[in-house]
């Protein structure tokens, strides 16, 4: 019996014969050839009917074939630069197929389809080439999340999903009922973290995080993956070495074991490549400066190139501010010292300028906007209760919080960053709802 292999071993199988199970994309040709685009999970290519090779009766069966039936082929490997797929230059000389089930017609067309359509179709749009490799990315960013930190000497320590108060905005949070009492889906699992450094000094939290913002923006997702990190005795400066490594790490390590992926998906990773430490840091002030500037002389930004709106000092960013700062750089580029009004409650205030706090958005280029965002956390008691005041929070649901502050409270900082728009910044696709295999965006919970 020949091997069973999977389409990515294709290169060490050269000129045997060997077994390959999955799923057929497309198939052309005529007469007496006919070509097969195939892919089984690992990867995709190309196998090749030649009706004097596989006999009158196998060959009929392949001219049966239709989008997405399943099947089993076995044939000699062959390399032939020319060959499509990923990886490339490897195809089958088909000598026997086995049809595991002959499919209906597949609702997706090579033709244009509308996103709602699609949307509407994730189960089926995932095995399009593009979501395929979309999704590989993505598998390896996380990978790459888990490996830098782990062997960074941080602790994964899991943190509720179930939370009894906001974490940030009070204004996005879903809320359920717990057994007749008000709960809510976590929008972060930052302040629980904070209680897990007192044990372990060096933490992070990795799972779904969610927010009831009405936005449709490419940008926004309703639930969406983040990963957070938190320090002990950890001020801000280290605390942006931390990131720039780490950030750089998962690039890298991405451009390496995804180069086939990145190819299929056509990006253009020159500006990639430079995602190396260190970044550069402007201050909230130099930004709202050049904003304004630009602003001025009526610069445009993308994707609709319309004006770039000028800023208030003590407002937050919009995505046109974000593109522009970040288009003013070759790398990621951190942006510091908020004002202490447009950020969350628990940042602490810079002690020379209490008006803007010890924070820092890190941007991306090419228009993908905050990748992550951290600060150091307020160590002090009195001052947290005052901020948890100011900010109108019930006290009681923080109580455990202002602990945290009474028993060997320390410098401590941290930061999260979105799973979803640092793949779309990788791949380079325009929405993040590509970026997550089932998307939750607004007025969409199925399929």
């Amino acid at each position: 019996m020949p091997p069973i292999i999977n389409i990515s071993e294709a290169k060490d199988y050269v000129g045997q014969i060997v077994t390959v199970r999955g799923w057929i994309k497309r198939r052309t040709g005529k007469g007496k050839l006919n070509f097969l685009r195939v892919r089984d999970g690992s990867g995709i290519f190309q196998a090749v009917a030649f009706r004097p090779t596989l006999g009158d009766e196998k060959f009929a069966q392949v001219k049966k074939l239709t989008t997405e039936s399943s099947v089993i082929l076995t044939g000699e490997i062959r390399a032939d630069a020319r060959a499509p797929g990923v990886p490339g230059g490897y195809e089958m000389d088909l000598r026997d197929i086995e049809i595991v089930q002959l499919a209906e017609p597949y609702p997706i067309a090579p033709k244009e389809h509308g996103v709602e359509f699609l949307l509407d179709h994730r189960h089926l749009w995932l095995r399009s080439d593009r979501q395929w490799a979309i999704q590989r990315v993505r598998a390896t960013v996380i990978r790459a999340i888990r490996d830098w930190l782990d062997d960074h000497g941080f602790l994964n320590v899991d943190t509720p999903i179930l939370t009894p108060a906001a974490g940030e905005g009070t204004t996005t949070l879903f809320e359920i009922d717990y057994h007749g009492q008000p709960a809510y889906l976590a929008q972060t699992g930052q302040l629980y973290n904070e209680a897990n450094i007192f044990a372990f000094g060096k933490v992070y939290c990795f799972g779904p995080t969610f927010r009831a913002e009405k936005s449709k923006t490419r940008r926004h997702l309703q639930e969406f993956w983040m990963v957070e990190p938190e320090i002990a005795f950890c001020h801000l400066d280290e605390l942006l070495e931390i990131e720039e490594q780490f950030v750089s790490y998962i690039v890298q390590r991405t451009l390496q074991e995804r180069a086939d992926e990145l190819k299929l998906l056509e990006r253009d990773t020159s500006k990639l490549e430079m995602v190396t430490p260190p970044f550069p840091r402007i201050r909230y002030d130099d930004a709202v400066t050049m904003i304004n500037e630009a602003a001025a002389r009526g610069v445009t930004v993308p994707p609709k190139d319309e004006p770039l709106p000028p800023l208030e000092w003590g407002d937050d960013f919009g995505a046109p501010h974000e593109t522009y700062i970040a288009s003013q750089f070759d790398k990621p580029v951190f942006v510091t010292h908020y004002p202490t009004e447009a950020k969350a409650f628990y940042m602490e205030p810079d002690p020379e300028r209490p008006e803007v706090c010890l924070s820092a958005d890190l941007l991306a280029p090419e228009g993908y906007g905050e990748i992550t965002g951290g600060s150091e956390r307020m160590s002090d008691p009195e001052k947290l209760l005052e901020a948890i005041r100011k900010h109108g929070l019930p006290e009681d649901a923080f109580d455990w919080y202002l602990d945290l502050r009474r028993y060997g409270s320390v410098p401590h900082s941290g930061f999260g960053l979105g799973v979803e728009r640092t793949v779309a910044w990788i791949t380079g696709i325009k929405n993040v709802r590509e970026a997550i295999a089932f998307p939750r965006v607004l007025g969409r919970v199925r399929p």
